[in-house]
């Protein structure tokens, strides 16, 4: 039991570094385009890294972290040993401004530390049999893919903002919330088949009556969590009551239309300011950009949402691994309400701190930043990360945002961006996690050697 309050604590302590470190992400833009303070910045940010716990409710991220490697072999040890060298590369990039993967850090530390350990018992096993291969080939693979999202939709959103027709513009916007709600509606019949197969998979009843329950959660938004419960629970009779409330539990976990009518209202409020101010009032350069500075602060709000609810949620994993190692849950989406409180709450608090020598690389070195160019930056960043989050992909938020200032700056001119220092980010990004991995190995040996 004390290690365990131990990892706790750890994980804790990574999380608010994890906020002050990534802190940048949220606020490099808004601060170096003067619309907030840094002290302003860092305060808003955290509130609304906070405001994801209200958001984000099926911790689909949490559950793909914790189940990074397979349960045999994850032990105290093992998540103390991930930690411990998370924290030390967080640390140490952060000492020298730059912005590396914090969720990258914490799944090498955490694989890193149980292969060493399968490996000091076992060394005839294979690779594949300590992690789960799925859940790491997703992660490397979004290290370039989340970056090239959030560059393509920044550039996107770049183009469209500057269009002249207000008329064009306008029409491109509802058009591309329309593809981004059906986009969402998507993802949530895709995790509400998962949490029903989940539910009454072992039912023999289940390979007959998959595709009734597809159509009955096609047909969610006019029943609701509750209806859809007692449909789907009158195809499977036989089944134990206690699974209806497991079933009522998950679906409400999977219904993302809080996300899905935030993004909705944001869009809305875009238009009606683009409207006021290129038809109710004289457009002068100064309104534009008074205008591009007032969405600023709604974009960056929007980040820093997407930011608490992707990055508090690699840590809840962590824990709720912890905790099933110690066998006090049977698994991790049992975690109790306690964790994803404190997790949230320690990432804002850490983003609260600030991260002060990682914004200047942010906000200045890779291009500059006009408040036009940080609006769009951050709504592609908030909009990679809100779709990410909801494929249980944890992808880095540091990557995402750098992507997204890169989309910005090529739209002027390639030129305009500093591929120099571009390419050094990228190779920090790269090495995070076999560093990390090796790191936690180190550290799982020492504490094997020390007992």
């Amino acid at each position: 039991m004390t290690l365990l309050i131990v990892i706790i604590v750890l994980a804790l302590l990574f999380d608010y570094i994890n906020g002050f470190h990534d802190a940048a992400n949220s606020i490099a833009t808004v601060v170096s385009t003067k619309v907030l303070t840094p002290l302003q910045a860092v305060v808003w940010a955290a509130f609304f890294n906070f405001v994801a716990f209200f958001i984000f409710k099926d911790h689909a991220v949490a559950n793909t972290i914790g189940k990074t490697v397979h349960g045999e072999f994850i032990t105290l040890q093992v998540i103390f040993s991930g930690l411990i060298a998370a924290i030390a590369w967080n640390l140490l990039t952060w000492w020298y401004g730059i912005p590396s993967s914090s969720s990258h850090t914490l799944i090498g530390g955490f694989a890193g530390a149980a292969v060493v350990n399968a490996f000091w018992n076992q060394p005839d096993l294979d690779f594949e049999a300590i992690v789960a291969m799925d859940k790491i080939s997703k992660t490397l693979l979004f290290i370039f893919l989340a970056p090239l999202i959030g560059m393509a939709i920044s550039a996107f959103i770049t183009l469209v903002t500057i269009q002249q027709n207000l008329l064009l513009r306008t029409g491109i916007i509802v058009a591309s919330c329309m593809l981004t709600w059906f986009a969402f509606d998507y993802f949530e019949q895709i995790k509400m088949v998962e949490v029903a197969h989940k539910v009454y998979g072992e039912s023999p009843e289940w390979s007959s009556k998959e595709g009734e329950v597809r159509s009955l959660i096609r047909g969610y938004d006019e029943v609701g969590a509750e209806g859809l419960t007692a449909q789907v629970s009158l195809l499977f009779p036989s089944a134990e009551s206690s699974l209806t409330s497991k079933l009522s539990k998950g679906l409400n976990g999977a219904d993302n239309s809080v996300m899905v009518w935030g993004i909705m209202a944001v869009a809305f409020l875009f238009v009606l300011t683009f409207w006021y101010v290129e038809k109710f009032t004289t457009p002068t350069a100064y309104r534009v950009g008074d205008m591009f500075k007032k969405l600023q602060l709604l974009s960056s709000a929007a980040f820093s949402v997407g930011h608490g609810g992707n990055d508090a949620q690699k840590v809840m994993g962590i824990i709720a691994a912890a905790m099933v190692a110690n066998g006090d849950i049977e698994d991790i989406k049992n975690m109790p309400d306690w964790v994803p409180l404190a997790c949230y709450s320690a990432i804002g608090l850490g983003t609260l701190s600030g991260g002060w020598k990682i914004i200047k690389t942010m906000g200045t070195k890779i291009t500059k930043v006009t408040p036009l160019e940080g609006v769009c930056a951050e709504t592609s960043g908030a909009l990679t990360l809100f779709m990410t989050e909801q494929m249980g992909i944890p992808v880095s938020t540091t990557h995402t945002i750098t992507g997204s200032i890169i989309g910005v700056g090529a739209t002027r001119r390639l030129s305009a961006v500093r591929w120099g220092v571009t390419i050094q980010l990228l190779w920090a990004w790269v090495l995070t996690i076999p560093i990390s991995a090796l790191l936690a190995g180190l550290v799982l040996l020492l504490v094997r050697v020390l007992g």
